[in-house]
């Protein structure tokens, strides 16, 4: 009789249990609602450059790599050596949203770690952020030539991450669009 007190709060445990231990296998690849669709409408200042807007075009042309960061994200710097790496590499085209930051304490952050972008775009109210469905920084989304979001990853980039959620969505894109300029010309 008091054994079956106690099962529904050994069934709760269980189930409670059960449900950390997927959360915890589970990527941190999110799916977002903007994924497969183009990117917000935006326009916003350079971080080098406060003349140049930049603006949802900015982001077309070639695939982009759009990292979310700020000079105040401690977790940023962990993913900052394997940004350098991919813009050195220059399989794709790194792309900065700095976001609800300080323009001088972003530009010396740049300045002292090196800096991995070919362009920055300053959200300091973070109304971009806010429109992509940004939790927090870091995070990064994966952009074709057309401005369409084909990969959204929450959290600091790893070379492990990269190579098992980025990459092979990278050579897909970049086959795609060889054959599709192949094919126009």
């Amino acid at each position: 009789m008091k054994i079956t007190r106690f099962l529904p709060l050994v069934f709760v445990l269980l189930a409670g249990s059960i449900i950390v231990l997927a959360m915890r296998a589970e990527s941190t690849a999110v799916i977002s609602p903007l994924q497969g669709q183009s990117i917000p409408e935006f326009s916003l200042a350079s971080l080098e450059n406060e003349q140049l807007t930049m603006t949802e075009t900015s982001l077309t042309g070639e695939i982009q790599l759009l990292n979310v960061w700020a000079s105040w994200c401690g977790v940023c710097k962990s993913e900052h050596p394997l940004l350098m790496d991919l813009a050195q590499q220059d399989k794709v085209r790194v792309i900065g949203l700095n976001y609800r930051d300080d323009r001088l304490a972003a530009l010396k952050e740049l300045q002292q770690s090196g800096n991995p972008y070919q362009a920055v775009i300053f959200d300091p109210k973070g109304s971009l952020a806010i429109d992509l469905g940004v939790y927090g920084t870091p995070e990064s989304y994966l952009i074709d030539q057309h401005g369409v979001i084909r990969h959204r990853y929450v959290g600091a980039l790893t070379r492990q991450i990269w190579e098992r959620e980025f990459a092979p969505i990278l050579k897909q894109l970049s086959v795609s669009g060889s054959l599709r300029e192949s094919s126009d010309g």
